[in-house]
């Protein structure tokens, strides 16, 4: 088990992590999402001994390591820029963990061979990396950190610089290599969707600060307040401002409808209703849907699917339409909200709703 407690990472007046504290258990596999800055980088060097605390501790295996060297810990890491000897073959930069730690030349063989044939190495064990194209090199440094059987593996953005069809793969294949180890394994990302894929739990991140952490389905759908929701949605949240007063939610668009059933506990007031892009349509999809009138800003075609950004005089949107929709700007429109999917927060930014919907 690896536990930060209560820890803090500044440098001058800047703080890099802010409190945190998060209890990962071994055989676990645990995402920080976070745009770019808002710490995943500098809380993975706290994990790994790469850097001290200001504040706080960290615990692995229930002895306080807060001190100790990242050298004399059983720790795995793999950057988003590779990192690979440049004087070593592909087969002597996976072989060196192994060669530190004394195993025997055949343990070392059969370990390369076999990470070398899952990430698709074998005709290039005798290459040395300059001759190798970045996704290769980048494949090398992960089945480097395969071999090491660490007790700690820290994944920092590690499948950026590969090509598409390469990187679904591995996501779908990462998980399973580094369960069967029993190893804690902690993969940042900035995409949304790639935490969902990776599944397992999720930890959100704003500022340095962990904003929700818990199952990686349960926090998109529960977020515990915006930001979290925020961080959680890629094309952004959509939100407007609203009024929700008995079985009534008047939003500032000027549109009203029946507060849902797992909305209906929230205090009448001032709310903040958000909703994500997939739940904004250019029909209805149900009964629960309400039509919104709205003005188009700008259409991104992407084949399967379009994104078109509206305006409504109380915000800018995102619709995620199916198909081809080649709508001109300033094109009047109406958009239909699903009503069974909405999130709803707080003027403070804390989640105003402790039901969950149908669906996220």
């Amino acid at each position: 088990m690896l536990e930060l407690k209560s820890v803090t990472k500044q440098s001058g007046a800047d703080i890099h992590i802010n409190d945190v504290s998060i209890r990962l258990e071994r055989g676990s596999l645990n995402v920080l999402l976070g745009p770019t800055l808002s710490g995943k980088t500098s809380l993975m060097r706290l994990m790994a001994g790469l850097d001290k605390p200001t504040k706080g501790s960290v615990w692995f295996e229930g002895k306080d390591v807060t001190g100790v060297a990242v050298q004399s810990r059983n720790v795995a890491m793999v950057y988003q820029q590779f990192i690979n000897y440049p004087a070593m073959t592909v087969y002597e930069n996976i072989a060196s963990p192994l060669r530190v730690t004394g195993k025997s030349r055949d343990e070392i063989d059969k370990a390369v061979h076999k990470a070398a044939d899952l990430l698709r190495l074998t005709p290039y064990l005798k290459r040395l990396p300059l001759e190798l194209s970045g996704g290769q090199q980048q494949r090398t440094a992960l089945a480097r950190a395969m071999v090491k059987n660490a007790g700690l593996v820290l994944l920092d953005e590690p499948l950026a610089n590969l090509d598409y069809k390469l990187r679904e793969e591995l996501r779908a294949e990462l998980p399973k290599i580094f369960a069967e180890t029993g190893a804690i394994f902690v993969y940042a990302t900035t995409e949304p969707s790639e935490a969902l894929l990776l599944g397992g739990n999720t930890a959100t991140l704003s500022q340095g600060r962990i904003t929700q952490f818990g199952s990686t389905v349960d926090v998109f759908r529960r977020p515990a307040d915006l930001v979290t929701a925020q961080t959680f949605s890629d094309p952004p949240l959509n939100t407007v401002g609203a009024v929700k007063q008995g079985s009534v939610i008047k939003l500032d668009t000027g549109t009203e409808m029946p507060v849902p059933a797992y909305l209906s506990g929230i205090a009448d007031g001032r709310v903040v209703i958000g909703f994500r892009p997939h739940h904004l349509s250019p029909v209805p999809v149900s009964a629960a849907s309400v039509a919104i009138p709205a003005k188009v800003t700008v259409t991104e075609i992407t084949g399967s699917e379009s994104f078109v950004h509206v305006s409504n005089g109380f915000g800018k949107w995102v619709m995620l339409a199916r198909g081809v929709h080649d709508l001109t700007p300033d094109t009047d429109i109406t958009v239909n909200l699903d009503t069974r999917h909405l999130l709803a927060f707080r003027e403070d930014g804390t989640s105003a709703a402790q039901a969950r919907p149908l669906a996220a």
